[in-house]
């Protein structure tokens, strides 16, 4: 079984560093300061939803059915992971006209409630 490193001091809550390395085939080690992977310090429920997201081929409405989820909590989570691994979200003027109208038709077609419709419009 392969353990998971945590990704925070459990005393200061600080970040950990790496700085030991070992090779599985010889055991040789390298010493020095390393940064991990970006998606190393994503929490495991935020990284099986960035799998199933990705699974998902990006689809939120596919999201929404694999974790039984609602659109606005798809939106939610996605928008938390995007922050927290410090990348921008720039949507331009077009793409939000283009959110809008497709919150609208799913508001329309009764897939979300007039809640559901406000937050996401909240969100844009």
């Amino acid at each position: 079984m392969k353990l998971k490193a945590p990704s925070a001091c459990p005393v200061c809550g600080g970040q950990y560093e790496i700085t030991n390395l070992t090779c599985k085939k010889c055991k040789s080690e390298l010493g020095g300061h390393f940064s991990g992977c970006d998606f190393c310090n994503l929490s495991d429920e935020d990284a099986r939803f960035v799998l199933t997201f990705l699974k998902c081929r990006g689809s939120i409405k596919d999201v929404e059915k694999e974790l039984g989820i609602s659109y606005p909590t798809v939106r939610g989570r996605l928008d938390g992971v995007i922050k927290r691994l410090g990348l921008k979200s720039s949507i331009s003027p077009d793409e939000i006209r283009e959110e809008r109208k497709q919150v609208f038709d799913r508001l329309d077609k009764g897939e979300i409630s007039a809640d559901e419709a406000a937050e996401l419009l909240r969100n844009l």
